[in-house]
C-alpha cells in the first residue's frame, strides 16, 4: 500500500533545560521529522505516515525509534547505520521565545542517506536541511531520486535556509532553485527567502514564486499568517497565537497541518486554518515536538 507522505530528512536529540530546571530533558526533532509527527496528529488512522533517515544503533537511537512509532510514524524506511550514531543539539529560549542552538552532528547517521531506498509516496516531503546535511554527491543522488519519481509522487518543499550548514550561499541557491523546479508543492518561509536570494521585499518573493509552477504555493509569513497564491476567493484573517513560548516547530507544524489537511481533500481556505491553528498552539509549548495536551481536542476533528 502506498504510503500517504514520506518525509526525508534529519531527527536529532533534543536537548533542553528550562529556567531553574537542574539537569536537561531529551526528546527528539528535526525539521522533517517535527512535520511528520504533527501530520499524523491531524490524519490520525485516517493516513499512513512514514518518515526517511537514517540513525545508528547507539541507545539514543534507538530511543528515537520507540518515540517515532509511539507518535504512530512508520519506521520502516528508517536505515540503521553501524558506525555513525543520532545527532544532538541543545536548545534554550530567551523570554520572547526565540530560541539559540549548539549542534553536534557531525556523526549523525543522517548524513549519508541512501537516496536509492526512498519509496513512492502521494506525497513525498523534503526541506533544505535535508539537502544541506548531505555530502555534494548524496545531495545529488536526492535530488535525482526525486526527479525520477516525480509524477508518480507529489512533491512538497521548504527551503528551510540554515546557513551554517551549507558550503556557501551560491550552492544552496542551486540547490534550491532545483528543488523548487522540481516541488509541486511550495512551502517557503518569507525570511529564508529573503535571506538566500536577496529578495528586496515580501512582493519580490511573491513574484517570483508566481513564475513558477507549482500546484500549491503557501508563503509563511509568521504571525502575519500564510499567504496563498491560488485563488482562494474571501477567507478570514489568520490570528496571532495568544502565546508565544517557543518558536521552535512553528513552520513545521504549519506544513504538517497543511499537507495532512489537502492529503484529507479540503479546500485550501480550509488547509491554511488548520495549519495556521496549529502552528500557534504549537508555539505556545516549549520543545518542537509538544504534548497533545497542549493542542485543542478539536483539532484532530479538522482533518
Amino acid at each position: 500500500m502506498t504510503m500517504d507522505l514520506l518525509c526525508i530528512g534529519e531527527a536529532m536529540a533534543e536537548i533542553r533545560r528550562g529556567p531553574g530546571q537542574e539537569g536537561f530533558a531529551v526528546g527528539f526533532a528535526g525539521d522533517t521529522y517535527n512535520t511528520a509527527v504533527y501530520a499524523k496528529r491531524v490524519l490520525g488512522t485516517a493516513g499512513q505516515v512514514g518518515f526517511a533517515t537514517r540513525v545508528g544503533h547507539d541507545p539514543l537511537s534507538a530511543g528515537f525509534l520507540d518515540a517515532a512509532q509511539t507518535h504512530g510514524i512508520d519506521t520502516g524506511t528508517i536505515d540503521r547505520d553501524q558506525s555513525r550514531t543520532l545527532g544532538i543539539y541543545s536548545v534554550t529560549t530567551d523570554a520572547a521565545g526565540e530560541r539559540s542552538f549548539h549542534y553536534w552532528r557531525e556523526q549523525s547517521a543522517a548524513r549519508v542517506l541512501d537516496a536509492a531506498k526512498l519509496v513512492p509516496a502521494r506525497i513525498l516531503y523534503v526541506s533544505g536541511i535535508t539537502l544541506a546535511i548531505l555530502s555534494p554527491a548524496r545531495r545529488q543522488a536526492l535530488l535525482d531520486r526525486l526527479s525520477a519519481l516525480k509524477g508518480s509522487c507529489t512533491i512538497a518543499f521548504d527551503s528551510n535556509y540554515r546557513p551554517r550548514l551549507w558550503e556557501d550561499r551560491r550552492i544552496a541557491r542551486e540547490a534550491i532553485a532545483h528543488m523548487w523546479a522540481l516541488a509541486d508543492i511550495a512551502l517557503p518561509g518569507l525570511d529564508d527567502e529573503q535571506a538566500l536570494f536577496g529578495d528586496a521585499s515580501e512582493q519580490a518573493v511573491i513574484a517570483r514564486f508566481e513564475r513558477g509552477d507549482f500546484a500549491a504555493c503557501v508563503i509563511k509569513r509568521g504571525e502575519r499568517g500564510p499567504l496563498s497564491l491560488g485563488d482562494l476567493g474571501p477567507h478570514a484573517a489568520f490570528p496571532p497565537a495568544p502565546k508565544v513560548v517557543d518558536t521552535t516547530a512553528a513552520g513545521d507544524s504549519f506544513n504538517g497541518g497543511y499537507l495532512a489537511a489537502r492529503l484529507a481533500g479540503k479546500s485550501e481556505p480550509e488547509c491554511l486554518r488548520l495549519a495556521h491553528r496549529l502552528a500557534s498552539q504549537v508555539i505556545g509549548a516549549p520543545g518542537a515536538i509538544v504534548p497533545t495536551t497542549a493542542m485543542n481536542a478539536e483539532q484532530g476533528e479538522d482533518a
